[in-house]
Parts: C-alpha cells; sequence; structure tokens
C-alpha cells in the first residue's frame, strides 16, 4: 500500500480535481506490475495497470490506495476490468467519498466473488488525497495556512518590506514537503507588491522516480518536478506587468483574480494578461471579499486545459491569512517560527 501512494502521489499536477491513486499487483510477495493515474481524463490506475499487464493469475493481489470506480466516467468502471481480468483479491486503502461510488465499487466486486480487503492504511491514503475528498464533501479546496514569524512575532520589516525569517532547513521543509503536496499557492496582492515572490518548488523534492522492471518503461526515469499553480487575489487589478509571476517561465500556471469591473475599466492590462498566457478569473465580490462560492467554482471546475485543483497553500500575506481565518476556511495551519 506503500507502493501504491508513492505511485500516487506523482499524479499531483496532472490529474486536475480527480483522485492520486496507484495501483500494484503482487504475486507471492512480489510486486509483478504497477501503475498511477497519470493524467486528468487518462485510465485510471487500476485499468492503466490491468490492460498492460495480460496474464493475472488466481494467487495475484491488486493494491490500490481507493476504492475502485464502478460508474462511467471519462473512463469505464475499474471494477469491470478487475472482474474481466481474474482478479481474486482486492485489498484497498480507503473509501471513495464520491457519491456514485462510496461503497458501491467493493460490493460490485464482491457480488462477482472477489475477496475484499479494507480499508487498509486508511488515515495514509485519505492525507494524501485530503483535497479531493474535501471537494467531494465540501465542495471546496482543502486549504492550509502557512505563516513565517519570528521569535519576537514580526512578519515584516518595519517599514512593510520582507523580513527573512526562516532557515535554509525550514525552507526545504516548505518547498518539499508543503508546496510540493498542493495544487496551488495563494497570495493577495500586497504580498506581489511587497515581495515580488516567485512561488515556485527551488529545491529538489522529487528525484528521479524508478518503476517496476516490465510495466511503465515508458515513463522510467519520470521526474514528478510539476510546480503548483499560483494564485493571487487582486480585485482590482493593481499588479504590475514587470512582477514576475506574470513574466517567469511559469506565468501560464499563474491564475490571477480579479472583479469583473477592473478587468472592464483596463482592457489594455487584460489584454497584454491575456497575451502571456496568464490565466484570469472574473469573480464578483461580496462584501468586501470575493464571492467564496463563485471563486471555489472556478478553481475546482475543469475548463479548456485548465483542469481544476483540489487543495490550495495560504502563504499570505496577513490580511488574506485574517480573511481566510475569519470565513471559518482554514483545514489547517502551519507557523514556522525563526529569526531573531
Amino acid at each position: 500500500m506503500h507502493r501504491c501512494l508513492e505511485l500516487a502521489a506523482i499524479g499531483r499536477g496532472r490529474v486536475g480535481n480527480g483522485a492520486l491513486v496507484g495501483a500494484v499487483l503482487v504475486r507471492n510477495g512480489t510486486v509483478i506490475a504497477e501503475a498511477f493515474h497519470d493524467s486528468f481524463g487518462g485510465l485510471h490506475a487500476e485499468r492503466a495497470l490491468l490492460e498492460s499487464y495480460s496474464s493475472v493469475e488466481p494467487q495475484d493481489t491488486l493494491y490500490v490506495n481507493l476504492e475502485p470506480c464502478c460508474h462511467y466516467g471519462k473512463t469505464p468502471p475499474c471494477t469491470d476490468v478487475i472482474i474481466q481480468k481474474g482478479v481474486k483479491t482486492v485489498v484497498y486503502g480507503m473509501d471513495d467519498p464520491d457519491a456514485r461510488i462510496s461503497g458501491k465499487g467493493i460490493k460490485a466486486l464482491q457480488e462477482a466473488g472477489v475477496i475484499v480487503i479494507g480499508p487498509f492504511e486508511q488515515a495514509l491514503c485519505e492525507r494524501l488525497n485530503k483535497g479531493f475528498i474535501q471537494v467531494r464533501k465540501k465542495r471546496r479546496p482543502y486549504i492550509t495556512l502557512k505563516q513565517a514569524v519570528s521569535r519576537s512575532g514580526s512578519i515584516a520589516n518595519d517599514d512593510g518590506s520582507m523580513l527573512k525569517i526562516t532557515s535554509p532547513e525550514q525552507d526545504a521543509w516548505s518547498h518539499c514537503f508543503l508546496r510540493a503536496t498542493h495544487d496551488a499557492i495563494l497570495i493577495g496582492i500586497g504580498t506581489v507588491i511587497s515581495d515580488n515572490p516567485q512561488l515556485n518548488i527551488r529545491f529538489d523534492h522529487n528525484p528521479v522516480f524508478s518503476f517496476t522492471e516490465g510495466l511503465n518503461e515508458k515513463k522510467a526515469n519520470l521526474n514528478n518536478s510539476i510546480n503548483p499553480f499560483r494564485i493571487i487575489l487582486d480585485p482590482n487589478m493593481k499588479i504590475d506587468l514587470r512582477a514576475r509571476l506574470i513574466s517567469d517561465n511559469e506565468r501560464r500556471r499563474t491564475i490571477l483574480c480579479v472583479t469583473p469591473q477592473a478587468a472592464a475599466t483596463d482592457p489594455e492590462k487584460t489584454a497584454a494578461l491575456h497575451e502571456r498566457g496568464v490565466r484570469m478569473l472574473s469573480i464578483p465580490k461580496a462584501g468586501a471579499i470575493f464571492d467564496w462560492l463563485a471563486l471555489w467554482s472556478a478553481l475546482m471546475t475543469p475548463c479548456e486545459d485548465f483542469c481544476g485543483i483540489t487543495s490550495i497553500l495560504v502563504e499570505g500575506g496577513g490580511k488574506t491569512w485574517q480573511v481566510f481565518r475569519s470565513a471559518g476556511l482554514v483545514d489547517e495551519d502551519v507557523t514556522l517560527v525563526g529569526g531573531s
């Protein structure tokens, strides 16, 4: 099951608002085949594995970190291919929170005579797919709020400029663990103006990944170096066109949230942003802040080449932190303490 989770994690940044799923086929204690959900709308892990590996034997056990699906969506049901290929035992990690599946996949396998064991390592499996679960159950992304505070309680210099607080070790952890395990990083326009950040992963968080020999050879030496999306809350479209988030090589992964009025008021800047490939979301306000339901819908819903997100790391600044806390939108709170 741990190998399933390793495989599943490679799908982050590739599967949009879908689930992170890995599948492993074991024979007599040895892994003989494996696969993972590698693209939005692509084959699910179980089907990718079983369609690539034809010689399933009665003693084989299929491990998968999420309950196999049993409905027709973008792909046929995974339960069908499991039954058709003659898999006799399935070990699964967690129930699927999607109402179309939730328990029905397990029932379909059992009714076909498949031995089903699970949930197994449920907490780990749910942790990996916390965003997928949140979207299905609460209709919004999973939100982690991260802040860095000096021992004296400061988050910036007295003049408002950026204060370096964290150590190199904390920076590496923030990049390799926090940023690398969220679909998007969110900040307010104030942080863009004061810090001009990059919001990318600048540490080696996932070296070359090896697959079981004989399967997924075309994906050998895959490196999961996809950066999270960068979300900027900028209702009045104050962003400077020289800002790194809309000028660097990752600008097509920047999502700028503005009000409809702001976009209409400055058509030249709007056109320039579109020309650069920056994704602009026109979100109405509800009082002094964006309409949360409209924002979540726009961020979760696939549109053209954007496949949706399920988790957000809110990195600041202070006003943005307060807005999320006041709205009761923080699922996890991380504070790094350092500096003087």
